[in-house]
């Protein structure tokens, strides 16, 4: 009998702990969930313009970028130029640190971001920056 009794303990420890496990996993779809949060993105993609005196900042927490057909994209949404007063006047109300990044291609026409830069300052953030990539001689 003893040895029966034996025998059915060292059954009953066989089983594979998951709480480890499962508290690993946890903690990885944590991290990836809070690193994702802070990556901003215009929602298309540009081709910024080479400048040789472009210098490396901080993003900016508002990013409105400009294709070469002159449609305007803000918060990975197509916006009219007359929006863009108002999402920046909703946005600024909000959060009164903001800075915008204008991302224009370089294939785009100068008048629209002329008028789009008028409109992000209309709507009180006077800290516009234009996106330029590295030169390459530089």
């Amino acid at each position: 009998m003893l040895s029966r009794r034996h025998s059915e303990t060292e059954s009953e420890e066989t089983g594979i702990d998951l709480a480890p496990m499962l508290d690993f996993v946890l903690n990885l779809l944590i991290f990836f969930i809070i690193t994702t949060s802070f990556i901003k993105e215009a929602g298309i993609t540009v081709n910024k313009e080479q400048a040789a005196t472009a210098d490396s900042k901080e993003t900016g927490n508002i990013l409105i970028a400009i294709r070469p057909n002159g449609d305007i994209w803000m918060q990975k949404r197509k916006v009219s130029l007359r929006e863009i007063r108002q999402e920046i006047e909703r946005l600024h109300v909000e959060r009164q640190e903001d800075t915008v990044v204008i991302i224009a291609d370089k294939e785009s026409q100068t008048n629209v971001l002329t008028q789009v830069m008028d409109q992000v300052k209309l709507g009180g953030i006077n800290e516009v920056s234009i996106a330029t990539a590295p030169s390459a001689s530089g």
